[in-house]
Order: C-alpha cells, then sequence, then structure tokens
C-alpha cells in the first residue's frame, strides 16, 4: 500500500530575507542608472611657441638627412636609432592643426626611411602602414604641388612593392 502523499506547504521563513532583499534590489538599481562618471579630460600637449616649432622642426630634419646618410652607409643601428628620435619629434610637429609644409617633409622623410628599413627587414606590413600613413599624408595636402604629387607616387609605388611580397 503507497504511503499517502502530504502536499507541502510553502514555509514563510524565507519571507523577512526576501523582504530585505526587495528594497535592496531597487538601491541597486536606481544607483545603475545614476549618471556616468565624466570622460576623463584628453591630455593636451603644451603649444610650441613659433620658435619652438621651428627648432623642432629643424632638428627633426637633421635627424632625417642624417639617418638617410648613415642608412646608405649601411649603418643600419645608427640610422635606426635616429628614426627612432625622429618619430617622437615627427609625432610631436605634427600635431599641431596646420602643420608646416617643412615640417610635413620633415615627417615624411622619416616615416619613408623607417619603411624602407622595415622593408629591408622583410617585415612588409608595418613597412606597408608607414608608407600608408606617407599616402595619406600628402594625398590630402593643399595645395596639391608637384613636390606633393611625386611623394604620393613615392609612397604609392613603395605600398605597391609590399604588396608583392606579402602576397
Amino acid at each position: 500500500m503507497p504511503l499517502p502523499v502530504k502536499k507541502a506547504t510553502p514555509s514563510f521563513e524565507a519571507a523577512p530575507m526576501l523582504m530585505a532583499l526587495i528594497p535592496a534590489l531597487g538601491l541597486l538599481i536606481y544607483a545603475g542608472w545614476g549618471a556616468a562618471p565624466a570622460p576623463p579630460k584628453p591630455k593636451v600637449a603644451a603649444a610650441l611657441t613659433g620658435s619652438q616649432y621651428e627648432a623642432i622642426v629643424a632638428e627633426l630634419a637633421g635627424k632625417a638627412h642624417e639617418a638617410e646618410k648613415l642608412y646608405a652607409e649601411g649603418k643600419a643601428a645608427e640610422a635606426g636609432a635616429l628614426v627612432q628620435d625622429g618619430e617622437k619629434l615627427a609625432t610631436k610637429v605634427m600635431s599641431v592643426p596646420r602643420p608646416t609644409l617643412a615640417a610635413t617633409e620633415a615627417a615624411s622623410d622619416i616615416d619613408h626611411l623607417y619603411g624602407r628599413m622595415l622593408a629591408a627587414r622583410h617585415e612588409y606590413g608595418w613597412a606597408r602602414l608607414q608608407f600608408q600613413k606617407n599616402l595619406a599624408r600628402w594625398k590630402y595636402w593643399k595645395p596639391p604641388t608637384e613636390e606633393s604629387a611625386r611623394r604620393i607616387q613615392q609612397a604609392r609605388d613603395a605600398i605597391a612593392d609590399c604588396d608583392k611580397h606579402i602576397k
């Protein structure tokens, strides 16, 4: 004979815990709908005066010229150190709203040399990135000049060369 089954009766011992949980959940939901924290303020580089800017551009152009000379002489390590320093300077001079033609040319020279050095080490993807940066830099240069057209073509040729090795 089967045992009689008793219907379960709900236990009300959990009721006080549930009653305490409801306000806590409400508080968490309310806190979640609060205003998001303000985004961090962007770091603003110290403004360069005209003479400081021109001095940095001259230093960058000198490093680009010296690095090109050292690389042509087969001193890639020394040229690489100059290029690394030049990249920092190029970032600084190109961060202004309207960089000068001299600054753009010097930054372009450093980037192109760096791209050539990367391609020589068979790092074609990174080299292509440097050449693309130059292409974008000169593609939107206003007003277009013969020099900007020459540099655009130089970047396109270098990109095409990298693409041959990547594929």
